[in-house]
């Protein structure tokens, strides 16, 4: 299943994020790709606000993870854009994250590479004419039925 989205300013983007914040459940995988500015991390600021979260929201592209508990779910926020090669994040230790109930948020999940488990979501986001332009594709049954609950 695949959506298309055309968000057409940063109040769109926020509505995407509590939308997607509304059908999250414990253990999914959702890989975030697109250029730098294309709103990634505003979309998980936005779904981080969609659960409740009144703190700041901060990028961890330095940390690499920043780590959430908002709504009775665990939301492990990923940045891997500093990777120099795949094997880093798992010298990190960061893989532990993805075998539990948490709600794993990736961005720059390419930098990885084929190390990362399956995701179930796949955003896609690129910005065009001032808007941003993005593809929700659901690559397992979890992520379907997330999609499936977003459309409605």
């Amino acid at each position: 299943m695949t959506l298309a989205l055309h968000l057409a300013g940063e109040a769109a983007t926020t509505a995407f994020g509590q939308a997607l914040a509304r059908v999250l459940r414990p253990g999914l995988k959702i890989y975030l790709s697109g250029e730098l500015g294309a709103g990634k991390t505003t979309l998980v600021r936005a779904l981080l606000r969609g659960l409740g979260w009144a703190d700041k929201v901060k990028s961890p592209s330095y940390a690499l993870v920043e780590l959430y508990e908002v709504s009775s779910l665990y939301l492990h926020h990923f940045d891997f854009y500093r990777l120099n090669k795949p094997e880093e994040w798992m010298e990190a230790g960061l893989h532990e994250y993805f075998d539990g109930s948490g709600v794993c948020l990736v961005e720059w999940p390419e930098k990885a590479g084929e190390l990362l488990p399956r995701p179930d979501i796949v955003i896609r986001m690129r910005v065009a004419d001032g808007a941003r332009e993005v593809t929700i594709a659901a690559e397992t049954e979890a992520g379907s039925e997330c999609l499936a609950q977003l459309k409605t």
